[in-house]
């Protein structure tokens, strides 16, 4: 009776065993599991929230692991590991689009993720004055940090396949006068080539959408018009004036005369000057059109809408000079006395 009574005591124990092994197990997983996703989530949540916004810029061609990398030496992400296996998981490991971001620490890896599959990269606005010259726009954009001033210029003497730029200067006055002066968006490290193709697309754009407007006695080709219009954009400070300036320009060239204007002398000036000298005059150029008639070589500036109107629609006047007065509007006359009157009048400081 002993006997049995140990057997079945030692069955029951036998018995007992495997399931202990079993809970034993099974609690381990279950601790395994939940650390392992504590970590992941860990892994998923930002970086610094709170933390100032970071400039990330993404080659062209770089891989999923490359990205990775980057983003982690910024301090955006906790693990490369987990970017790309959270990349796959939302499909995008392909997507991902080169380009400079702004990337807040703040965001989840999955944000992030998903920021560099949209394509929304982080762009800089620049503003084109009107008026402004090819090595005017190169300055301005080296200030904005875009491109360096001498690699614009060097993509500036470049070909580019638009027919108004044939014939013109060489060198990177080569698109100046075709640049259009507007806003721009681009992104960091767009190259110099890519900026000026947008704006002679933005300038053939305005141009097919103004041309039709073109009075019929207009008899000047493109490389003319612009030409002119941006004689007209450099003397002209009042919208309501560029048309009649335009027009007083016209007379000039059909009558044989030389344009004589100012602008085209102070183009060939280091700086601006509010009155010009006598040699200044004499300066030995072609765009020195108190020395030389018809119109210069090519555009002394980058023209913008209002002016290009005003020498397709000029007004039709029989005036032949203008000049100046103190308040950046302009005294037009018929005649060379009246001019010289006007002249002594307003450069005296004694016009109204």
């Amino acid at each position: 009776m002993g006997e049995e009574l140990e057997t079945s005591h030692n069955y029951i124990i036998a018995f007992d065993r495997p399931w202990r092994h079993r809970v034993t197990l099974l609690l381990a997983l279950t601790a395994l599991l939940v650390g392992l996703g504590w970590y992941f989530t860990t892994l998923l949540a930002p970086r610094h929230p709170g933390g100032a916004a970071i400039e990330v810029s993404i080659p062209p061609g770089a891989s999923s692991a490359t990205i990775a990398a980057t983003l982690a030496e910024k301090g955006l992400i906790r693990s490369p590991l987990a970017f790309r296996l959270v990349a796959m998981a939302q499909g995008v490991d392909r997507q991902l689009k080169s380009g400079s971001y702004l990337i807040s620490p703040g965001l989840p890896l999955p944000a992030i993720t998903r920021l560099l599959a949209s394509g929304n990269t982080l762009e800089i606005e620049f503003t084109v004055p009107e008026g402004y010259t090819v090595r005017q726009i190169a300055s301005l954009l080296q200030q904005k940090g875009l491109v360096k001033e001498e690699d614009f210029l060097k993509a500036a003497a470049g070909d580019y396949p638009f027919s108004f730029l044939q014939g013109l200067p060489s060198g990177p006055e080569h698109v100046q006068g075709f640049l259009f002066p507007d806003t721009y968006q681009v992104a960091p490290g767009t190259p110099a080539r890519e900026i000026i193709m947008m704006m002679l697309n933005r300038f053939n754009q305005v141009y097919q959408e103004i041309a039709p407007q073109k009075d019929k006695d207009v008899e000047f080709n493109i490389r003319q018009i612009v030409t002119l219009a941006s004689i007209v954009e450099r003397e002209a400070k009042l919208d309501n004036e560029r048309p009649l300036i335009a027009g007083v320009f016209i007379n000039r060239l059909r009558r044989g005369m030389r344009l004589e204007s100012c602008a085209t002398v102070e183009y060939l000036l280091p700086a601006p000057k509010p009155v010009l000298s006598y040699q200044d005059l004499q300066i030995d150029s072609p765009y020195n059109t108190y020395r030389v008639k018809g119109l210069p070589p090519g555009p002394i500036a980058n023209p913008g809408r209002a002016s290009l109107l005003a020498v397709l629609q000029p007004n039709q006047t029989d005036y032949l000079y203008f000049v100046a007065k103190p308040d950046g509007s302009h005294y037009f006359s018929r005649t060379l006395a009246e001019h010289n009157q006007a002249t002594a009048r307003y450069e005296s400081g004694n016009g109204n």
